[in-house]
């Protein structure tokens, strides 16, 4: 009897079991079947999403964090050979008078240049504060832009207001305030040329004040630069007490007697000579220490350590015209009722010099010093006398 019940519980046990089993695995392939196709959904509505925010607000608004961080490196990537010739846009920087002239005294090793470099001549005015005989140099510059720069120098306080039309509009360099007779005034030359030479196509450089004019149209002052073989820098040896009587022997072994000089504060440089003033640091100390007043530095600088460094490369005169018949510390400065047809045939007039080793009558090209009260009679007969 046990026998038999024991065979039917065996033969009952199996089939309990086999349907239980049979019933998971007919389970399992549906549950996978539903995920898949709700995963499936979930892609497709995620896809659909994602395309209709990257239409209407752009792939920048799914992923803001990734563009601040990319976005530096592709443009530092995409820099060609015009981000390095090309001037700088801004003349307003932040770098200090150590960092400009370090900057600026770099030069390139290979002389060939790779593309097409047109010579200009950098203007650099330096100026108390506005620039009252502006409306000349606007009618000078008209119509040769390309071949020139401007640079102003003014005082800091100084807030230019020229027109956006204006050739002087956003020309100021960073500046400080500078004394005459002091080396400050030659801090402010140095930063004009170093901001200058930031410029690659800059080769000739031309100081000026506000109260200067041209005496020439541009073309004629720009064939008379770009074909001189020397630069107008003033340097001559002046035995007299306002010469080498302003001599320190301090200045040894840099600067011995012989090799002082004097000339004009108002001058035209090549590039190379430019060089040479931005990357001085041999014969600067020595002068800002043993050359103030009554030494005058503006005077005597410049011209000894250019004559020391490079005197075949000077003409030992400056090409700016003043008036010294009045007398005095500073030369005559010319107002409205100076200003006649006599005046200017006086003025151009001038004597003969010495051009690429040739007599001349052209030895000015531009003159010095004029009120703003001159502005008026010199506007109307510049077209005559000075063919602009």
């Amino acid at each position: 009897m046990q026998s038999r019940v024991v065979q039917m519980v065996e033969e009952n046990k199996d089939p309990l079991v086999v349907p239980r089993t049979n019933g998971i695995t007919r389970a399992l392939p549906q549950r996978l079947l539903h995920l898949l196709m709700l995963f499936l959904f979930l892609c497709f509505t995620f896809s659909v999403a994602s395309i209709y925010m990257i239409k209407y607000f752009g792939f920048h608004s799914i992923v803001p964090t990734i563009k601040p961080s990319i976005l530096p490196c592709i443009e530092e990537e995409s820099k060609n050979l015009e981000s390095w010739i090309n001037p700088p846009s801004n003349l307003l920087h932040t770098m200090s008078d150590k960092e400009l002239l370090w900057r600026a005294s770099m030069v390139p090793r290979v002389k060939k240049y790779p593309f097409k470099r047109v010579p200009k001549i950098a203007f650099m005015f330096l100026t108390k504060g506005p620039l009252p005989l502006a409306p000349i140099w606007e009618r000078f510059f008209k119509g040769h832009q390309g071949f020139y720069s401007i640079y102003i120098h003014s005082l800091p306080s100084f807030e230019a207001d020229f027109p956006a039309s204006s050739v002087f509009y956003k020309r100021q360099v960073p500046s400080q305030v500078t004394e005459w007779g002091k080396m400050s005034m030659c801090d402010a030359e140095r930063r004009l040329l170093a901001n200058a030479l930031l410029d690659i196509s800059n080769e000739w450089f031309v100081l000026l004040s506000e109260s200067c004019i041209p005496l020439y149209n541009f073309n004629v002052i720009y064939k008379y630069i770009s074909q001189s073989k020397h630069s107008f820098v003033g340097a001559f040896d002046d035995p007299g007490p306002y010469g080498r009587g302003r001599y320190d022997e301090n200045m040894l072994p840099e600067v011995n007697i012989s090799q002082w000089r004097k000339g004009s504060q108002w001058f035209e440089m090549s590039r190379k000579l430019a060089l040479f003033i931005v990357e001085d640091t041999k014969f600067y100390p020595k002068f800002a220490e043993f050359c103030r007043p009554a030494c005058y530095v503006d005077e005597h600088y410049f011209p000894t350590m250019l004559t020391i460094q490079a005197s075949n490369l000077l003409a030992n005169r400056s090409i700016t015209w003043v008036d010294w018949s009045r007398g005095g510390a500073h030369p005559a400065t010319f107002g409205k009722s100076d200003i006649t047809e006599e005046f200017m045939k006086r003025m151009l007039a001038g004597p003969n010099c010495t051009y690429n080793d040739r007599n001349t009558s052209m030895c000015y090209l531009f003159a010095r010093k004029f009120a703003p009260s001159a502005l008026e009679p010199l506007f109307l007969l510049a077209p005559k006398y000075l063919g602009f």
